[in-house]
């Protein structure tokens, strides 16, 4: 390893280094992967156990309503899963008639939820433990009761300003009227239930049993679309990684309809720009960084959608050339807005296990925006993710809403390789942050060499959507006034915004695993 162990930066935490470890942020979710580990499990029984146990623990982010993306290295390969759900068949251009952007709330931004297929065909392809077994923390949690924590808390009251008004959701998760304040005792018997069902019968209550006539009655009484054939058609799709070289080491994303490629395209630009040449946490490194992801962005915003309505392929898109073209756009001294130069031919988990076989998972679970919809399933403890939210009203582009059609997703994880061999499972949760955080995990371990733990810690820049950008505390003073005056219109963002890292990387005799102190979670192991 040629890491430094040194700490710069104002740090709560240390590494962890074992043989079988995970890393996640919730710790209650984080020890549930860890005894899975202890009972005989490889590393995707304990990703499923955290994942699941994380439904019940932070529902600030996911549930039983969410998406799912998986990168599973089995000891030999990599595979890819694509657990996002599609949009109602029903719904068209023309349900949306007269909007000017897809609606947040409601049933009109739910699409199939695809976390609990994921459970079922991770476990079917790689799982040793027993099914259900892996739902015990989690049903336990949701029946018994679970402590609040201060960051789960703070994202609980800030979501209630947005979606008390809606009754199914204030019930369940207001039920005295309020978030649960901090050390309150919070429980969802319904939601253990659904648990005990979707366990029992592997996923199939969720898609075409009790569940899902739940599901589809509260559609159908709330002028929903759902339908049980749009749940039962549901299956989630393995697919070959997209993958880009960044120096001696390969990224590796889930394709479109996820945003992984932008992280891959921003690599590529800056591979051509010899960034490790500016110091770490310079004005020319943070500029240079932040150029490159607005080219990406662009392209991301223009392109990215359902595979089959694409108009570019993800080759065009990491084109070698092409970037290297790009690149030479991007001025040392200028801030600047680009657009998309190729032709037409917005709540996340995220969690990283390995064992001691060397088997590792990059995992990552969402609702979108927070709780999601705001939709609760009435006894049923399931609120439903609002990712019909991430497609678009323009006539003509290819993420434009559609029936039977999977929306631009924000959720990624990444992994890395050296010489074909596993170095790194990581992600970095929320929104639009998750390409740019993978971007700058990259950067600070593989060129500058800091250790994961350094790398989580260290502050981060945040390009926002109108190319405003945030700068998170640490950041020296002549820094931020550096970049102010190259044209940068930095903007105040809260602490959430950016982000959250869970990361684990290969060591010769091991692993060294590194949780975000922006989170409530921790990196556990033995």
């Amino acid at each position: 390893m040629n890491l430094s162990w040194d700490f710069p930066y104002a740090s709560r935490r240390s590494p962890v280094f074992a043989n079988n470890v995970v890393a996640t942020s919730h710790p209650l979710a984080a020890q549930a992967g860890l005894q899975a580990l202890h009972d005989g499990g490889n590393a995707v029984d304990a990703a499923l156990a955290t994942a699941i146990t994380l439904t019940v623990v932070e529902p600030t982010s996911n549930g039983l309503g969410s998406d799912a993306f998986a990168i599973v290295w089995d000891g030999s390969q990599l595979h890819g899963l694509n657990a996002s759900g599609r949009s109602p068949k029903a719904w068209s251009p023309e349900r949306f008639k007269g909007l000017s952007e897809m609606p947040q709330t409601g049933w009109d931004t739910v699409t199939v939820p695809g976390a609990v297929s994921a459970w079922t065909t991770l476990h079917e392809k790689f799982g040793k433990r027993p099914f259900e077994d892996l739902f015990n923390a989690a049903i336990q949690y949701a029946r018994d009761g679970y402590v609040m924590s201060p960051i789960i808390h703070n994202q609980w009251t800030e979501a209630q300003k947005e979606l008390r008004h809606l009754a199914d959701f204030a019930r369940d998760f207001l039920p005295q009227g309020r978030a649960p304040q901090v050390g309150e005792t919070f429980s969802l018997p319904a939601q253990a239930d659904s648990l005990e069902k979707i366990a029992t019968s592997r996923g199939k209550a969720f898609y075409c049993g009790e569940l899902a006539d739940k599901i589809v009655a509260h559609s159908d009484a709330n002028a929903g679309a759902m339908t049980l054939d749009d749940l039962g058609q549901h299956q989630s799709e393995w697919v070959e990684c997209v993958a880009n070289d960044y120096k001696d080491i390969r990224v590796h994303e889930i394709p479109p309809n996820g945003q992984g490629i932008t992280a891959l395209i921003t690599l590529g630009l800056l591979r051509h720009l010899d960034i490790e040449q500016y110091p770490v946490d310079s004005a020319d490194s943070v500029h240079m960084q932040m150029e490159a992801m607005k080219i990406a962005f662009a392209e991301a915003f223009r392109h990215v959608a359902e595979p089959s309505a694409m108009q570019v392929t993800c080759e065009q898109l990491l084109d070698d050339a092409y970037l290297a073209e790009r690149a030479k756009e991007i001025d040392i001294k200028k801030a600047q807005f680009p657009e998309s130069k190729l032709l037409n031919d917005k709540g996340t988990i995220y969690l990283t296990t390995a064992d001691s076989s060397g088997m590792m998972v990059s995992y990552i679970q969402s609702n979108y925006a927070g709780f999601g919809s705001g939709i609760v399933v009435p006894d049923t403890g399931i609120s439903m993710q609002n990712r019909g939210s991430g497609f678009v009203l323009e006539p003509g582009h290819p993420n434009c809403v559609a029936g039977g059609k999977r929306p631009f997703h924000t959720i990624i994880p990444a992994f890395v390789t050296r010489d074909g061999a596993p170095l790194m499972g990581y992600g970095v949760m929320g929104g639009n942050m998750q390409a740019q955080g993978h971007v700058q995990m990259v950067l600070r371990i593989f060129d500058f060499g800091q250790n994961p733990q350094t790398a989580s810690d260290a502050p981060r820049w945040y390009v926002h959507n109108d190319f405003t950008v945030g700068l998170e505390e640490g950041f020296a003073p002549d820094v931020v006034n550096d970049l102010k005056a190259r044209g940068h219109n930095i903007v105040a963002s809260p602490e959430f915004g950016f982000g959250g890292a869970q990361l684990i990387y290969k060591t010769d005799s091991g692993y060294c695993a590194a949780s975000d102190h922006r989170k409530d979670g921790q990196a556990v192991g033995f």
